[in-house]
């Protein structure tokens, strides 16, 4: 297990700078720049001023330098400081972070208790109406902009029935308030982001789970459990549930990068102050240094979730040996 682990931090590396590299030369072959940005802000500013933004901001230098000075700094722990307001760059992200993560693992979280369960239960009822109404809900997972959905909660929810505040993560005054009262209205302002974050992933989780459940119950072993005698109730969760979450767990950790990936949208549509809606506004005014320092959190949570996720395969499935593994 400790080589496996070695090795699978090692392979990180070169797929960490290879993000990195790829999304430096998108990011700067992009439309606009940080200079065009606040030359539109400014119409009176001359060109002189524009080029000394450009010499300022180091967008003179060739691009490959620039990835090179960039990467020289994040050895030294430094990503560098906003174009917009000079801050440090860690120091932005470090007040947006936590709540970006734990609005992803609170989804990641409803998707595992409610997914698995709801796959297993319509496996073993193929063709039952919960089993159709199952499909149902996959196919409109799948098909209606969540983006949408968000909306339409929120108008139903939080504009027409007044039951779930819709924007922010916590009310005006909730300083003042004492410690319970707080934390319920923490929770209330929650419930509407992380249930709209979940809901495409609930939609593929629990069919991939049924899907996968269906195919172990198929198998010889089962049947041969089963005609020994053995109760159901162990077959289900000994025998046929442990070799059905070997492919959950593998999407599980593909999971990952949506969700970071889907922050951006639903932090700016219910106005949390999250990684995802400080990346929005970063794009949107050219600021390269913070739009690299997320992606490279971002990168970062995604490899160890997959790497957890490679972690979880590997105690779950015994057969499963890396070679100079005993």
């Amino acid at each position: 297990m400790f080589t496996y682990l070695i090795k699978r931090f090692i392979l990180m590396i070169p797929i960490l700078f290879g993000i990195t590299f790829v999304c430096f030369i998108v990011i700067n072959l992009a439309p606009g720049s940080p200079a065009a940005f606040q030359e539109e802000l400014s119409p009176k500013a001359s060109q002189e001023a524009v080029e000394t933004l450009k010499k300022l901001y180091g967008l003179d230098r060739p691009i490959h330098e620039r990835y090179l000075n960039w990467l020289k700094m994040i050895f030294t722990l430094d990503l560098g400081k906003s174009f917009v307001d000079g801050r440090k760059v860690e120091d932005k992200i470090k007040e947006r972070l936590p709540i970006t993560v734990i609005l992803n693992l609170l989804s990641l979280l409803l998707i595992l208790i409610v997914a698995i369960p709801i796959g297993v239960y319509s496996a073993l009822r193929p063709g039952s109406l919960f089993d159709r109404a199952l499909t149902f809900f996959v196919f409109t997972g799948f098909s209606v902009p969540t983006f949408w959905i968000a909306l339409l909660a929120m108008i139903v929810f939080g504009v027409n029935l007044g039951w779930l505040p819709i924007s922010g993560i916590q009310s005006i005054g909730a300083e003042t308030m004492p410690f319970h009262e707080r934390l319920v209205d923490w929770i209330k302002h929650l419930i509407l982001p992380v249930t709209i974050m979940s809901f495409a992933g609930l939609a593929g989780m629990s069919r991939y789970t049924r899907s996968s459940m269906l195919e172990v119950l198929k198998q010889d072993y089962i049947r041969t459990a089963r005609a020994k005698g053995v109760p159901e109730k162990f077959i289900i969760t000994k025998h046929a549930l442990r070799n059905a979450l070997l492919p959950v767990v593998t999407l599980l950790g593909l999971a990952i990068p949506g969700l970071i990936g889907g922050s951006v949208i639903f932090e700016s549509i219910f106005s949390i102050p999250g990684m995802g809606q400080l990346f929005y506004a970063s794009a949107m005014a050219r600021d390269y240094p913070t739009i690299m320092g997320i992606l490279l959190i971002g990168a970062l949570l995604t490899l160890i979730g997959n790497l957890i996720a490679d972690i979880a395969y590997f105690i779950i499935d015994p057969r499963i040996r890396v070679k100079g593994d005993v």
